[in-house]
């Protein structure tokens, strides 16, 4: 009897470069924002001290933050949980074309993720991503035989209808207050409860050491940071199964055929993102300018504004992917940003380094520079790791077929030790991640 045919590492001549750079392009984007709120403790600080710095903020730090707020924040981790999505489809397409289920081979890939993202939650950084990817993507498993359409209206609910729902869940003790006044204070006593959690981790991370700050992390991730986490990651698997219908489309993969849907794309994708990005920044200056407050905001706002930031945040998200993408149509261009896809081929082992590099710089066992780096500093800073971050992964897959964690990965996935030297013999090909 012949065996059943089994998914299998894709293969280096199957990958497709525009791919890889966009997703290295969306790891920049990442680093900087998980800099910019969480390992520089800005998300920790208290309402006061956040407005006492603005009144003494330079005028470049403060345009560098609204540039933040508006052109950064969202957009990158939207466009890699799209890719995430994306890569799926690659890997079921490549599965079908051989006639093996995907079904087996990626669910062991999810649950050797899992197991990763726990570990790196629970002793590196409450923000990890990849326990939630994991979770979500078996998701992914479920939807791999609906019809585009279905996925698409399914992501349209998600993205828009979701995040109305979960901010509705977050605040129903206010919606039902009997007076506006008792929503008031209870919103006024769930800021104070948070700042309190956050002001402990805080100090955990300022002057702690290795393990009172996991512990520190671990408390507030529980007991502040779930909650955020699952009112948004609905919206998450949106982009997911956004991704998941762009892949089968193959609209990447036969790009020079779509270069009219990229340009539509490209357009609209900035009058959606000017929309949405720009009403959460009126608020934003509206707050930091003291005209409304956070204790005293109608509780429908927050629930009204939540579907505008993730029309934001794909708006601008498009606008990117769109641009690159009709760029990487050049060959100057594609040169030029071709540097970027030995990052995105990398992914797994320069966020997780990132993750290292930064807890070194800000937190206590470290250089300690926690709320002492302002907007100027988080890039001057960022860019830098991330261009050495380049240069480290051309030269590491130079030598070898994949990344350090990309090993591991794809290793415990497989059952057994994937070969690691690149063999540069005639007829050989890598196998490397997707």
């Amino acid at each position: 009897m012949t065996p059943a045919p089994s998914a299998a590492p894709i293969d280096s001549s199957e990958r497709l470069a525009l791919l890889d750079t966009l997703r290295g392009f969306a790891l920049c984007g990442v680093f900087i924002s998980n800099v910019f709120m969480w390992f520089s403790g800005r998300a920790f600080l208290p309402r006061a001290r956040l407005e006492a710095w603005m009144e003494s903020a330079s005028l470049l730090d403060k345009a560098v933050l609204q540039f933040y707020s508006s052109m950064v924040s969202g957009k990158f981790i939207t466009i890699f949980s799209f890719l995430f999505g994306l890569g799926f489809a690659v890997q079921l397409g490549r599965a079908e074309a051989r006639g093996a289920s995907i079904v087996p081979v990626y669910s062991r890939r999810l649950v050797v993720m899992l197991l990763m993202g726990l570990t790196h939650l629970f002793l590196l950084w409450y923000g990890d991503i990849l326990s939630t990817y994991a979770v979500l993507g078996f998701g992914l498993l479920l939807l791999r035989k609906r019809s585009d359409r279905t996925l698409l209206i399914l992501t349209a609910l998600l993205v828009l209808v979701w995040p109305v729902i979960g901010t509705t869940l977050l605040r129903l003790p206010q919606l039902l207050a009997e007076t506006p006044e008792a929503a008031a204070a209870l919103a006024k006593a769930a800021s104070e409860r948070s700042g309190a959690i956050k002001a402990e981790a805080l100090a955990a991370f300022s002057d702690g050491n290795w393990w009172r700050v996991v512990k520190a992390g671990s408390n507030f991730y529980l007991r502040d940071f779930i909650p955020m986490i699952l009112a948004t990651m609905l919206a998450t698997f949106g982009r997911f199964v956004l991704g998941l219908v762009a892949g089968r489309r193959r609209i990447f993969h036969d790009a020079p055929q779509h270069l009219g849907l990229f340009r539509r794309l490209l357009v609209w994708g900035l009058v959606a993102g000017v929309i949405g990005s720009g009403t959460g920044l009126v608020f934003q200056q509206l707050m930091l300018r003291k005209i409304l407050s956070p204790d005293t905001l109608p509780v429908w706002v927050p629930i009204a504004l939540a579907p505008m930031r993730h029309v934001g945040e794909l708006g601008f998200a498009a606008v990117y992917v769109s641009g690159l993408t009709l760029l990487f149509q050049r060959a100057t261009w594609q040169r030029v940003l071709g540097v970027l896809a030995p990052v995105g081929r990398m992914a797994l082992t320069n966020y997780l380094s990132q993750t290292v590099i930064s807890l070194f710089i800000f937190y206590g066992y470290g250089l300690g520079l926690i709320t002492k780096v302002g907007p100027v500093g988080v890039f001057a800073l960022c860019l830098p790791i991330f261009a050495v971050q380049v240069v480290f992964s051309h030269l590491w897959l130079s030598r070898f077929r994949f990344g350090p964690a990309e090993w591991v990965w794809r290793s415990l996935t497989y059952g057994k030790a994937q070969p690691m030297r690149r063999d540069d013999r005639p007829g050989q090909q890598a196998p490397v991640a997707a």
